[in-house]
């Protein structure tokens, strides 16, 4: 045999093939995701993303028609980043079914017509809502136990740390998270260190028991946040629900 067939054959025996392709989201996301200055945040040209709605509902459909027992017999960090991809591809579809007369998710409605409670999709055989992906499922206590999912679950606001201008992929998960967390935390306007207090994001108090003890999470970003340690006061900011359009890039 060919040496160079045989190491084709030999890469494609030592590479696993990927779960799910999310090739289509990433082209999207690659296309439509504008980085602001200092690339701690993003912002999302939905003008674009309705010019290529069809790609998007494509994706979603493929989405939909994973079963359940396939994706139980992925590895963890294949159903960690589907999952993820699935409330961001989700939550895009639905701002653009009321793009360009939204200026919020909140829009839709906080009790009817609430979008994180509203089961509009199907995901892994039955109906599912955005909070069902998020609360439900990724943070199901045993299941993935990672507090790094809130950097990456993107609600389409302002205040929510940025969507990635990738795909996640299990491959290259861990690196994904780790570069997301270390983004939303250098972004001054959503977590800093200011006469001696801590400011950060009100997701720390949302979801405090995901990041209990707060100092001791705090700890580890240290450098990023200018945290010096011991104990710290810590203030919660207000949260932005600003459409995180890039209509809306006067912000920066």
């Amino acid at each position: 045999m060919d040496a160079r067939l045989i190491l084709v054959a030999l890469a494609c025996v030592a590479l696993p093939a990927q779960a799910f392709d999310h090739g289509a989201w990433n082209d999207l996301l690659g296309k439509h995701v504008v980085l602001l200055p200092g690339k701690h945040a993003s912002q999302v040209d939905y003008a674009g993303m309705a010019r290529d709605r069809a790609a998007l509902k494509a994706y979603l459909e493929r989405l939909s028609r994973v079963p359940r027992a396939e994706f139980d017999g992925w590895p963890k960090n294949e159903r960690k980043a589907f999952l993820i991809n699935a409330y961001n591809a989700f939550t895009v579809e639905k701002i653009l079914t009321r793009w360009p007369d939204i200026a919020s998710i909140w829009d839709f409605g906080k009790i009817f017509g609430n979008p994180f409670k509203d089961d509009f999709f199907t995901l892994l055989g039955k109906p599912m809502t955005l909070d069902g992906i998020e609360h439900g499922t990724l943070r199901k206590p045993g299941a993935y136990d990672d507090p790094r999912i809130h950097y990456a679950v993107n609600c389409a606001a302002i205040g929510c740390p940025m969507l990635r201008e990738e795909a996640y992929v299990a491959a290259r998960l861990d690196a994904q998270l780790d570069g997301q967390a270390a983004r939303f935390l250098s972004d001054r306007t959503r977590n800093r260190l200011r006469d001696g207090r801590l400011e950060v994001s009100k997701i720390f108090d949302w979801f405090e028991e995901d990041f209990v003890p707060h100092e001791k999470y705090f700890a580890q970003y240290a450098q990023v946040l200018g945290y010096p340690g011991g104990p710290v006061p810590i203030d919660f900011l207000d949260y932005d629900w600003s459409l995180n359009d890039l209509r809306s890039s006067s912000r920066r």
